[in-house]
């Protein structure tokens, strides 16, 4: 299961974790990121401690939304060493998911 991040413990997450860290942006109002909520639920499940899956609701989490610049959700940023070295704007299949983690771990 995806972990929740929030404005209090975002940076923490990012830059303490010894895996890379994904991180989906999204909102419940969001269709498209309805869509590949169940994508990034898997991927949590197959990728189990080889990269932390979280998740960051815009709507409760303004600041780290801000603090990335997420002007269009979903968006996936992908994290390692605490630097961010990818994203994915919008909805994508799995495929597209699996490409970007394999390249982190």
């Amino acid at each position: 299961m995806a972990f929740e991040i929030s404005d209090s413990n975002f940076k923490e997450v990012i830059s303490k974790s010894d895996i890379p860290v994904m991180i989906d942006f999204w909102a419940e109002w969001c269709g498209p990121c309805r869509m590949i909520g169940p994508i990034i639920e898997e991927l949590s499940n197959e990728y189990k401690g080889k990269i932390l899956v979280t998740k960051c609701n815009v709507d409760d989490c303004p600041q780290a939304a801000a603090e990335f610049g997420i002007r269009n959700i979903p968006t996936v940023l992908f994290f390692k060493n605490g630097e961010q070295v990818d994203k994915q704007v919008g909805s994508a299949g799995k495929s597209a998911f699996q490409t970007k983690i394999d390249a982190l771990v």
